[in-house]
């Protein structure tokens, strides 16, 4: 009778185990980076999060431009044929975020620090790159890939994962919209020199606007503290994207827009527009 619970527990727990391996393998493998299908319905659900909490400008003429200028550099940057949205943030901070599917937030106080189209051209195509390079969707399956030892974990000691389970869920949800990686920034740097040139617009906008975020945090931290949260950006970035830069060729260099009057007017109709008041 002993010999035969025993027997039982025996294959009991190997049952366990078979099923224990076969749920992590279920698991790696759907922690994969996530189809163009699946990002875009995952980014269109997040921007609505993020539009029902930001005061997003609504103003004609101020959406009508910056989805001109971001649309002029994202059609030459991605072959997916994705949807594109730019948006501007009624907030006085220095930022600017990208959300996977092709949504970008720019806001107010970086379009207001920004003297030229170039520089503000510079900071959409860094943006846009953080979107076509996925960065946020390889974020999000190492964070879930990250997580397969505790699923196995929960499955043999359910007891250890009291509370875990949704925590898991939350952190894989979130880690693509996560800060990224030095790394994943000087890739987007790089891939966003090569945007904004195929578009027409000179690249240099793009060092010159770190120049510009580097002595603000200077002058006034707390004005950029969300920027450098989410984008370290050091001394060394500046080098590298001018190191990118001197390798167009100078003639074509020499004719690419570094202004013009529509972003000079963009940016006076911006700022007398009033603000949305803060949140107490």
């Amino acid at each position: 009778m002993r010999e035969n619970t025993q027997l039982n527990d025996q294959r009991g727990n190997r049952k366990r185990v078979i099923l224990g391996l076969a749920a992590a393998f279920t698991v790696a493998a759907a922690a994969c980076v996530p189809a163009t299908p699946e990002e875009v319905a995952m980014g269109n659900d997040y921007a609505q999060q993020v539009e029902r909490e930001l005061p997003i400008i609504r103003d004609p003429d101020i959406v009508r431009y910056i989805n001109v200028l971001g649309d002029s550099i994202a059609r030459v940057s991605d072959d997916r044929s994705l949807t594109w949205h730019f948006n501007v943030v009624d907030q006085p901070e220095i930022n600017a975020f990208a959300v996977p599917g092709g949504h970008i937030y720019v806001y107010r106080g970086l379009i207001e620090k920004s003297t030229n189209m170039s520089e503000l051209a510079g900071v959409l195509g860094h943006e846009i790159a953080h979107v076509t390079l996925r960065h946020s969707m390889q974020q999000m399956a190492k964070a879930q890939r990250a997580n397969i030892g505790l699923t196995g974990l929960c499955l043999f000691v359910p007891s250890a994962c009291q509370g875990v389970a949704g925590a898991v869920v939350q952190v894989g949800a979130q880690a693509g919209f996560a800060k990224f990686s030095r790394d994943d920034e000087a890739s987007a740097d790089k891939a966003g020199v090569t945007y904004v040139t195929r578009a027409g617009i000179d690249p240099r906008g793009m060092p010159s606007m770190f120049g510009i975020l580097i002595a603000e945090r200077e002058r006034n931290p707390s004005s950029v503290d969300a920027f450098f949260a989410s984008h370290p950006v050091e001394e060394s970035r500046v080098a590298n994207t001018e190191v990118e830069i001197r390798k167009i060729d100078p003639v074509v260099l020499k004719s690419l827009t570094r202004d013009t009057r529509a972003f000079q007017s963009f940016k006076t109709r911006l700022a007398g527009l009033p603000r949305t008041p803060a949140k107490r």
